[in-house]
């Protein structure tokens, strides 16, 4: 890989060890630590797993929200 790069008129940058900006998950987190998870307390794991589920489904009837974690990701997504 070493040979690959040098073989070419690029720049090598270390990745960052936490850029969530560039990981469209994040955002998502963000988002259900917002609205499923904000100002609740979990009696238990199994709690916080079902709120867990429960926001994530709700997210999938929210395109205009994932698109926007993907647009701010700089990512975006193919046309159907």
């Amino acid at each position: 890989m070493r040979r690959y790069i040098t073989g070419r008129d690029w720049h090598r940058r270390p990745a960052a060890p936490y850029a969530p900006d560039l990981n469209p998950v994040e955002g998502i987190w963000f988002v259900l630590r917002r609205t499923t998870t904000a100002n609740r307390v979990f009696a238990d794991p199994d709690d916080l797993i079902t709120a867990v589920r429960r926001g994530l489904r709700q997210l999938q009837y929210r395109p205009d929200v994932l698109d926007g974690r993907l647009t701010g990701a700089g990512l975006r997504r193919r046309p159907s």
